[in-house]
């Protein structure tokens, strides 16, 4: 039996550097910057954050992250949903702010059993489901164009002077992420494997328009030394003293893995305009998720994840909380285990568990909406 031998070295603490790297660079160079919601923030121009999964899974390690939030949000948006009942039935409050506002600036003149406060308003979503069916509604924000973006058709006909005279239209209706899959099985190579959540035509009806406004994913095939080193991982096991891997490479298994066609998904969002101590940390480890669960369902590794951010700002009642978390000393990053599901769109939160997250303390911080 042929054995190869491997130790994985990993930079471990790369995400939160980078992370801080960001904060220091916001609160050194920005500049003020008035905002929608009148707090007020530090601003930069643009930025770009890079991880690679290899690393360990990106869930930052300076504060303790709402790990529950982000997989039911990022569930919520791959269900097509845009209603927060799902969330609030959950216990996840992050768009309860933006419902609510929609809501108050529509029915405050109103007495008697209108809710008054968040507080209350978030438990008549949970209690009352015609209530919650139309003011837990929040416009056709990431899951409709996710999932299900609006398109029309026209149908043309000949008019004696006029042979392009449009005569009728209906509605077609695109699911963003089935495509993305499909293609990346049966194309991958494609330039065009992209989801867009700016839809032009639907913003002014958005309770938000998105931040996170679209991303695009990449395919590299890989070398045959790339294939075994991945083959190692896959199938060796481990030194039960000194860390080492174990490999068979004449393995069933082995053969059939490096005699076939393999690639490492990589995965860019872009970004609008970038929270950074609340948003940002967020974003990417949903990103990160979303990585994962293309490549597990299209039989690929997940590779890259890139941020392409714009408007990267600090609001003023965060600088404590960011300086705070630049004092602390990252950790070591957790693992993904990712229990497969039939199709993407069938993950449960179950389904997901971080391994051996050591984080410091959560800082809290206020949600400006």
């Amino acid at each position: 039996m042929k054995c190869l031998m491997l130790k994985k070295k990993y930079n471990m603490l790369r995400v939160d550097k980078a992370y801080q790297n960001l904060l220091y660079k916001i609160l050194d160079e920005g500049k003020e910057k008035g905002d929608r919601t009148g707090t007020g923030t530090i601003s930069i121009f643009s930025h770009t954050l890079e991880m690679d999964m290899a690393d360990g899974f990106p869930l930052l390690t300076t504060k303790k992250m709402f790990t529950k939030g982000i997989i039911h949000e990022l569930l919520w948006f791959l269900n097509g949903d845009t209603n927060i009942k799902y969330l609030v039935d959950n216990n996840v409050n992050i768009w309860n702010g933006d419902a609510f506002r929609e809501y108050y600036n529509q029915s405050h003149s109103f007495k008697g059993n209108w809710p008054d406060d968040i507080d209350s308003f978030k438990e008549r979503i949970k209690s009352d489901d015609k209530f919650a069916e139309k003011w837990g509604e929040l416009g056709p924000i990431y899951g409709k164009q996710w999932r299900n973006w609006k398109t029309e058709q026209f149908d043309y006909k000949s008019v004696e002077g006029h042979p392009n005279m449009m005569s009728a239209s209906n509605f077609k209706y695109v699911d963003q992420i089935q495509n993305a899959i499909d293609t990346l099985k049966n194309n991958p190579d494609s330039r065009r494997i992209m989801v867009s959540a700016w839809n032009v035509g639907e913003i002014d009806q958005m309770a938000l328009p998105p931040c996170h406004w679209a991303f695009e994913l990449y395919t590299e095939e890989l070398t045959y030394d790339e294939k075994v080193t991945e083959a190692r991982n896959r199938f060796g096991f481990d030194h039960p003293t000194e860390g080492w891997r174990t490999f068979d490479i004449n393995s069933k298994e082995s053969i059939e893995f490096l005699t076939s066609k393999q690639y490492r998904l990589h995965l860019k969002w872009h970004q609008r305009s970038v929270d950074t101590f609340l948003g940002l940390p967020f974003n990417i480890a949903s990103y990160a998720l979303l990585l994962h669960m293309f490549a597990q369902q299209t039989n690929m590794i997940p590779g890259t994840l890139v941020g392409d951010l714009t408007n990267v700002h600090i609001y003023k009642n965060h600088i404590e909380q960011c300086e705070e978390q630049l004092r602390r000393v990252p950790k070591t990053l957790p693992q993904l285990a990712l229990c497969k599901a039939k199709d993407i769109f069938s993950y449960e939160f179950n389904d997901f568990l971080i391994k051996n997250y050591d984080s410091h303390d959560k800082i809290s911080g206020v949600i400006s909406v």
